[in-house]
């Protein structure tokens, strides 16, 4: 990839969204989203993302609601579910997970050095299902 891969921060928490983007923004193009819906808006103008990154907890919609939401359109793009819940909550919504196919849940707080391994992890299951 020639140009620098698109990532998008999906969080209804701006210092959330000011960490990620400081965090990434010299190894991807990040887009910040402070709402699901914006999020929709942003992937509708920009296309296709590498990598989303959404809060599960947020006014609009849930993290899985959106990723359920846009990933038809985007089957591509591989989805992390930023979360506050314990592991047994995540465990009893793993139907949900499935539908919205999330690929990685990262439960906060998480170190950025953790979400960075994550992140590039993604990256290149993305490039090898792009055929990059």
């Amino acid at each position: 990839m020639s140009e620098k891969p698109k990532l998008m921060v999906v969080d209804d928490e701006p210092n959330n969204l000011d960490l990620l983007y400081r965090t990434f923004r010299r190894e991807f193009q990040v887009f910040r989203a402070e709402s699901a819906s914006l999020g929709i808006e942003i992937l509708e103008k920009e296309g296709e993302m590498a990598v989303i990154i959404s809060d599960q907890s947020m006014p609009d919609m849930t993290g899985v609601e959106f990723f359920i939401e846009t990933k038809d359109s985007f089957p591509d793009t591989i989805r992390i579910l930023l979360t506050g819940y314990a592991e047994e909550q995540i465990n009893s919504d793993l139907d949900e997970i499935q539908k919205a196919d999330i690929y990685e849940y990262v439960t906060k707080p998480c170190s950025p050095q953790e979400l960075s391994n994550v992140i590039q992890e993604c990256l290149e299951v993305y490039k090898t299902k792009k055929g990059l």
